[in-house]
Order: C-alpha cells, then sequence, then structure tokens
C-alpha cells in the first residue's frame, strides 16, 4: 500500500505540491493563533469576598460578619472548599468550586446567598465581590506623574479618565486607584450655635440627608390640589393661623343672630 501512494504521488505532483502549500499555511495561522501560555493557569473557578469592618478587631469580625456569611455560603452546589480570614477591620472568604463550573454563575450564587445575610450583618459593614481574578493573574502597578498638578488634580485625571479607559481593555478584572487627595464635603457643626438654635446631631443629619435627596417629576391635575399643597406647607412651616376677619365676621353673625332671637309681641 505504501508503494502505491508513493507512485500515486509521483504520478499526482502538482495536487501534492498544491496539499503541501496549503498545509504548510494552515501551520504558520495556527503557530500565530494558538493561544499557548507558558504558564497555563491551573486554578480552580473561585469566588472572592471582601468585606469591610471598620473599628472592628479580629475576633469581632471572625463572630459578627464571618461565621454568620459561612452559615449562609455552606451548601452551594459545585462548591469544593470554603475558607475565611478574619483581620482587623476586615473579612476575607474564598470559595473554590469544581473544575468547569462557569464563573459568572458561581458568581451569582455567592452574590445571591450574599444579599440573603446582608441584612444580618451589623452596620456599617461595606464590600463585595472581588474581581474576577485568579491566583496567577498579573498585577500591574503606575503612577500618575505632571508638574504643575496637584494630587486633588491628578486624583481626579485617575478617576474620571484613566480608569475608565483602562476598565474597557480586554483582560483587565478591575483597576483600583490608590494614593491622592480625593475631594470631599465636611460639616463642622457649632454645638454651641445649634444649642442656641435648639438642635441636635440628628436633626442636622437629617437636614443633610433631605437636601441631598432627589426627586422625580410630578403633574398636579387641578389647581385646588396645587392651593391646598402650598396652605399644608405653610401651616407646617408657620404653625396655623387664625385670619382677624374670619373672628369678626363670626362675632357679627352671633350678634344677629343674638338680635333676631329676642322677645315676640
Amino acid at each position: 500500500m505504501l508503494a502505491r501512494l508513493v507512485a500515486w504521488s509521483l504520478a499526482q505532483r502538482l495536487l501534492v505540491a498544491l496539499a503541501t502549500a496549503a498545509l504548510a499555511v494552515a501551520g504558520y495561522v495556527a503557530w500565530r493563533t494558538l493561544p499557548i501560555d507558558a504558564f497555563p493557569d491551573i486554578a480552580p473557578t473561585q469566588v472572592k469576598l471582601i468585606l469591610k469592618a471598620p473599628g472592628m478587631t479580629p475576633e469581632e469580625v471572625e463572630q459578627r460578619v464571618v461565621v454568620p456569611l459561612e452559615m449562609e455560603l455552606l451548601g452551594i452546589p459545585r462548591q469544593v472548599m470554603l475558607r475565611a480570614s478574619a483581620k482587623y477591620a476586615l473579612a476575607d472568604l474564598t470559595l473554590d468550586f469544581e473544575q468547569g463550573t462557569d464563573i459568572y454563575w458561581a458568581r451569582q450564587q455567592v452574590a445571591e446567598r450574599l444579599a440573603a445575610v446582608s441584612g444580618d450583618l451589623p452596620e456599617g459593614i461595606d464590600g463585595g465581590l472581588a474581581p474576577i481574578a485568579t491566583p496567577l493573574s498579573d498585577m500591574y502597578m503606575f503612577t500618575v506623574d505632571g508638574e504643575g498638578y496637584t494630587l486633588a488634580e491628578r486624583r481626579e485625571v485617575l478617576d474620571w479618565l484613566i480608569r475608565p479607559a483602562l476598565r474597557t481593555v480586554p483582560g483587565v478584572a478591575d483597576v483600583n486607584a490608590l494614593g491622592g487627595r480625593v475631594r470631599t464635603w465636611e460639616v463642622v457643626p457649632d454645638r454651641a450655635a445649634m444649642a442656641a438654635a435648639g438642635l441636635d446631631l440628628a436633626s442636622l443629619r437629617g437636614a443633610l440627608e433631605s437636601n441631598n435627596g432627589n426627586d422625580g417629576a410630578g403633574r398636579l391635575d387641578d389647581v385646588e390640589r396645587l392651593g391646598a399643597d402650598r396652605s399644608r406647607a405653610a401651616e407646617e412651616r408657620d404653625g396655623p393661623a387664625r385670619p382677624a376677619h374670619s373672628t369678626a365676621r363670626s362675632t357679627s353673625t352671633a350678634r344677629s343672630r343674638n338680635a333676631s332671637t329676642g322677645p315676640s309681641a
């Protein structure tokens, strides 16, 4: 059979040459596009939870944050391992799933369990799912420099220009900003002036929260409702008022009634 194959190849020289050239081109294209990594990612499907608990010691983080989360996260389908670490003001939980588990499905399961237990966690707990990354992911750090720019201006450039652009790059899991000066608005109350006005810190906090609230646009169907709303707002602001003409009218009406109800002949 080998002899007949050689004889056929010699007889069909052009066809064999074209097939050889096509095979060489296909091999070159495959060599240029084949996704071969010198260090393949052998890490399993992994989901991380990072929560910040300001002011809590590791013991408090363990008892009040980690334990409720562990009780809720147990029993997720295809889960292989659950491990947690409690540090000062920080809780770190890692869940490993079986090989081949869809990472987005696993993150959805963890997010649902986290939302279910969030009401039982102490107030002020902040954080959530970590970016989609593995222990073999690369980390790149850079700085933003520029003469004549303050730290606040450079942080604004990083937050509003560089960070959104980098997050659109394929393969970038997340971009975290560190350093610089973040613009904030602080309210420093004058305790003596507030006490003289009969106000406390709760009233100040309520005023700030209501001032920062947003309401959607509405529509009034009639003018009477608009007048009623204005009257109610004026009463809440100034208190109920008693018009003088109403009192005078009621007094004159009472006098006329007394005069008309006198003894008849």
